[in-house]
């Protein structure tokens, strides 16, 4: 059975999002990405589904950029994780403009964007 992995992102970096499950698809790996994307506020409602949509994955990715930081959707869904105990990881979508890593991942592992890290990440979920 394929891995399922979340992916926690900024909303203005949809784009590098994008970019990540394409390049896992042009690699024909063996897991698929979950996320909760929204453009609109987010409601408990939605809380209680992106926690269950967590809960129901091996591992989560947080993408992280200069906008992650003021990303209040993201930064749940990263708690969310943490609290569910769903191994994660961070991961710098730019190597040469890093912004500051939110406290919620505070004791994980954070790379830059490499897909062998990205990889190794998810070969290492049980």
């Amino acid at each position: 059975m394929a891995k399922r992995i979340f992916i926690s992102f900024a909303v203005e970096d949809a784009s590098s999002r994008d970019l990540l499950v394409g390049q896992a698809r042009n690699r024909a790996t063996p897991f698929e990405f979950v996320d909760m994307s929204v453009k609109e506020p987010w409601s408990s409602s939605w809380k209680t589904q992106c926690r269950t949509k967590i809960k129901g994955c091996d591992g989560a990715i947080a993408l992280l950029s200069k906008k992650t930081w003021n990303a209040d959707g993201a930064k749940w869904e990263i708690r969310c994780a943490v609290e569910e105990g769903i191994p994660i990881i961070g991961v710098h979508i730019h190597s040469d403009d890093k912004g500051a890593i939110p406290s919620e991942l505070q004791g994980k592992k954070v790379i830059d964007w490499t897909w062998d890290g990205i990889a190794n990440f998810i070969n290492s979920l049980k």
